[in-house]
């Protein structure tokens, strides 16, 4: 029985997240839906893991067990022709039959897109977040470089957060503007549930003044979710590309 995997995109403004939910329109159920239509049978689709509603991915990854013999072009067609224009399925290869998306991804890169403006773009409304005032990079840079490194996000991460084990690694934080956005990167090793958000909502709060770069150690010592920034909007959050292997954390445009 081959397993599949493919690496997926989509516009999350339409769905209540990725997992599945009752009376819910989901990501997960769409593709359940188109690949049960192709193999006349029920199939579970595994995914990196979960978006929140209206979080975007360029670079979701799922697998599923099938028992068609389709070559890879031929499934990516066939998916493509069956899923909601805001779906997409941009790569499929057959793997081996322990592959699993999520408990073998070795890492993850988000982004986040801030449309830095006073005056309201209508274009950008799903996509970014608008931000209306000036920001200190510099003082957010230097935030960044002492979130860094392996340590307990208790304070960075949702009170809803079910997991014990609050401790993840930060490999890469940076900032740069692209087509007139301000894109916030980060790269680790995995991440706790609204983690970016929650981060970019605190480095927001150094970037115009309301809080100390200096003050990051504080925050990751309190194990308080009360002490860190605001979370940051869902829709300016995309899940970027899902690490595997060998492979390298390489800059993706």
């Amino acid at each position: 029985m081959p397993r599949i995997k493919c690496i997926i995109s989509y516009d999350g403004t339409g769905f209540s997240g990725y997992q599945v939910q009752p009376g819910k329109r989901t990501v997960q159920s769409e593709l359940v839906k188109a690949l049960e239509r192709l193999n006349k049978t029920s199939i579970r689709v595994s995914a990196s893991g979960r978006t929140d509603a209206g979080v975007h991915a360029r670079g979701q990854v799922i697998h599923f067990d099938t028992m068609l013999e389709i070559e890879p072009a031929r499934w990516q067609i066939a998916l493509n022709s069956l899923l909601p224009d805001d779906i997409a399925v941009r790569s499929v290869e057959i793997v081996r039959p322990d592959f699993h998306a999520r408990f073998d991804a070795a890492g993850k890169e988000y982004r986040y897109f801030l449309l830095q403006s006073k005056n309201r773009d209508p274009f950008q409304r799903n996509y970014a977040y608008q931000f209306q005032y000036e920001l200190d990079l510099d003082s957010m840079r230097e935030a960044a470089r002492l979130l860094i490194g392996t340590h307990d996000f208790t304070s960075f991460c949702s009170a809803k957060t079910e997991v014990e084990d609050r401790v993840r690694t930060l490999q890469e934080i940076d900032f740069y503007e692209e087509n007139g956005l301000l894109v916030f990167r980060f790269v680790g090793e995995g991440f706790l549930y609204n983690m970016v958000r929650i981060l970019v909502g605190t480095l927001l709060e150094v970037g115009t003044g309301k809080r100390a770069a200096g003050s990051m150690p504080q925050l990751i010592e309190a194990r308080d979710r009360t002490q860190t920034g605001k979370t940051a909007p869902g829709h300016g959050l995309y899940l970027w590309k899902v690490f595997y292997g060998e492979e390298h954390h390489q800059f993706e445009n």
